[in-house]
């Protein structure tokens, strides 16, 4: 059984908390109390011996270096005169003192003994490496010594006001530490409740740092998605409230303008009739050519009365397993003979799992993603299409290489509006963003990587 690890951090920091102290303050004690019983005499004695040996050897190995040198056993290094200024330190200092020979412990620990013998010319050095470096013997004799002299003046009350510092130094790190883990514990806690509260108030824009993968650390994350989760659905709730305001609007405006749109027509065309037989050859052709720009724009006024009509409209929605990248390549492909001007790049996610989605209107959304695209990016322009998996759900991307999108225009993007563009009815992305609330995605307009415009639709995964 997996054990809550927040109840392991609990118990082990309680554990450290209570047992670490207690140990570190043992071992102190028994320290402190060795220490204390250390006798003075076996150390004096134990660094007396210590100096007295290690003179000892030196003598001896001095001796025997002078003897190696005095015989042309040992060859000499020379260091002459003339090059006084390149002399080491300690060869000055003999050449300065007017001795007529003199010994010196080199090397990093003092294992390199030297033997100068001056000569008018100047001066010749014999050395010899010692099996024991003398300057660490020295170290250890003079460390020796100096606790002799601290052990002769430590008394029993010395080393009680130590004790009780330490132990009190120890303690209050303890305690500091305890403090300092605990506020690590505490504070995804106290975020996490700040959070809350801020999500109960209508902000659904916040947002915590997840600070570990514990049970906390997962809850933190589990309330991230939750608020946005949250503000996805409010902004679909007021889209879709404000869809069915609009689509009774459209409904009546349809309605009523499609009671004028018959009549007019209908006389337009009796008033060309009767002019043919009537009018002179000039009205004839004027009164034609009038009729004909009135019946264009009746035409086009039904158009957008049908257009209004389908946003109005309720069509029947049948999800099924769609392979996205499939609907996208065939989408593609359809419309790459309309619009040869422009260049498309396709790139579709290796393993993408289907959608589960109305495939009539996927394609819907998709032609009116891509035509849009195609309009903006004009001749000679890019579109780049892909898919791609995002948090779990199916996205299809269109950028386009177009001018981009005005701040006035992304604040009332899919909102229905009246267009009067030669192929556009001002209503084909609120009809797309329905189709895809209908199956259960949407439709997010995104920074575009070709510097147009770029949109994402969203999808359930199957």
């Amino acid at each position: 059984m997996k054990l809550n690890r927040l109840r392991n951090k609990l118990v082990l920091l309680f554990l450290g908390a209570t047992i670490v102290p207690v140990l570190v303050t043992v071992a102190l004690t028994m320290v402190l109390f060795n220490l204390s019983l250390t006798p003075a005499r076996d150390l004096d004695g134990i660094s007396r011996a210590i100096e007295q040996t290690g003179k000892e050897y030196l003598q001896q190995a001095e001796k025997s270096l002078q003897n190696e040198a005095l015989s042309g056993a040992l060859q000499p290094k020379r260091f002459d005169l003339a090059h006084r200024a390149a002399w080491p330190e300690p060869l000055i200092e003999f050449w300065d003192s007017q001795e007529a020979d003199d010994f010196n412990l080199a090397g990093d620990s003092g294992n390199l003994l030297e033997f100068f013998r001056r000569d008018p010319a100047g001066v010749s050095v014999y050395s010899k490496p010692l099996r024991v470096g003398m300057e660490s013997l020295f170290t250890q004799y003079r460390k020796a010594r100096d606790l002799v002299d601290k052990s002769e003046t430590h008394t029993l009350r010395g080393f009680t006001w130590v004790y009780i510092l330490l132990t009190a130094l120890i303690w209050i790190a303890s305690a500091g530490s305890l403090i300092y883990i605990a506020s690590r514990i505490s504070r995804p806690m106290e975020q996490l409740t700040a959070g809350l509260q801020d999500l109960a108030g209508g902000n659904f824009d916040t947002r915590i740092e997840v600070l570990g993968g514990d049970e906390v650390g997962r809850a933190t994350e589990a309330f991230n998605h939750t608020a946005r989760q949250l503000r996805q659905n409010r902004d679909r709730l007021v889209y879709l409230t404000q869809l069915a305001s609009w689509q009774v609007l459209a409904r009546k405006m349809a309605h009523e303008v499609k009671n004028s749109l018959t009549p007019i027509r209908l006389t337009v065309e009796e008033m060309v009739a009767r002019g043919r037989s009537e009018a002179s050859e000039p009205n004839r052709v004027f009164l034609e050519q009038a009729a004909q720009i009135v019946v264009d724009e009746v035409e086009a006024l039904g158009r957008r009365v049908r257009a209004f009509s389908e946003l109005s409209s309720e069509p029947p929605v049948h999800p099924a397993t769609l392979d996205i990248n499939a609907v996208l390549e065939e989408r593609i492909a359809f419309l790459k003979s309309a619009h040869p001007e422009v260049s498309y790049v396709v790139h579709l996610a290796q393993n993408t799992p289907s959608a589960m989605a109305d495939e009539d209107l996927v394609k819907s959304i998709l032609v009116n993603l891509l035509e849009n695209a195609a309009e903006a990016a004009g001749t000679g322009g890019r579109i780049l299409a892909f898919t791609k998996v995002v948090e779990g759900r199916i996205a299809i991307e269109v950028h386009d290489s177009g001018p981009g999108l005005s701040e006035q225009a992304r604040t009332s993007l899919f909102q229905p509006t009246i267009s009067f563009k030669k192929r556009g009815m001002g209503i084909g992305l609120s009809i797309a963003r329905k189709g895809a609330l209908l199956s259960g995605g949407d439709i997010q307009l995104i920074d575009g990587e070709l510097g147009g415009a770029a949109f994402r639709v969203i999808l359930p995964a199957a």
